[in-house]
């Protein structure tokens, strides 16, 4: 029976040791989000696994030759308990797969994310019960909103929690 199991890795070899394990036809899971990035006065945003040193891998033990993965380029050890691997719920894999995005990042925010050009209403603040387009975010806790205000359109930076999408 094939499960999920958790693979301590190198430090910053999550990709590479999740690149030799599916060269070895294992399947292997590396979640990824979006983190934000200050270096030399600029803001970026980069890919990095959502567990530090840790990815997953899918086998059988009683059929697959699991322990060519402690051998594997880039990992340091399957986590164990005593000689045997330690298996992780199917359920945790598939929460954690549910909240990627189309792009395959997982979602790390507790709000559902909105699209481009989605319509949403303030639900609190100064503009309780206006409508306006979400346009971008901002950063990890604000976005911006295009409001149609006395016959232009503005864009007001607001919290995320501040409005709902009208879908």
């Amino acid at each position: 029976m094939r499960q999920w199991y958790a693979v301590h890795t190198h430090a910053k070899a999550e990709t590479k040791a999740a690149n030799h394990l599916s060269n070895q036809n294992f399947e292997a899971y590396l979640p990824m989000y979006l983190k934000r990035r200050s270096h030399a006065r600029k803001l970026d945003w980069v890919r990095v696994p959502l567990f530090q040193r840790y990815l997953f891998v899918r086998l059988d033990t009683r059929n697959d030759r699991w322990r060519s993965v402690n051998s594997t380029v880039g990992v340091q050890y399957m986590v164990s308990h005593g000689d045997r691997p330690t298996s992780v719920p199917d359920s945790m894999i598939d929460e954690i797969k549910a909240r990627e995005d189309e792009t395959g990042l997982v979602n790390t925010s507790r709000i559902v994310p909105l699209k481009k050009g989605a319509k949403v209403q303030f639900v609190d603040g100064p503009m309780i019960d206006h409508t306006g387009i979400f346009d971008c975010i901002r950063d990890e806790d604000r976005i911006v909103i295009l409001l149609q205000l006395m016959s232009r359109q503005i864009r007001v930076v607001t919290q995320r929690d501040s409005v709902t999408d009208c879908g």
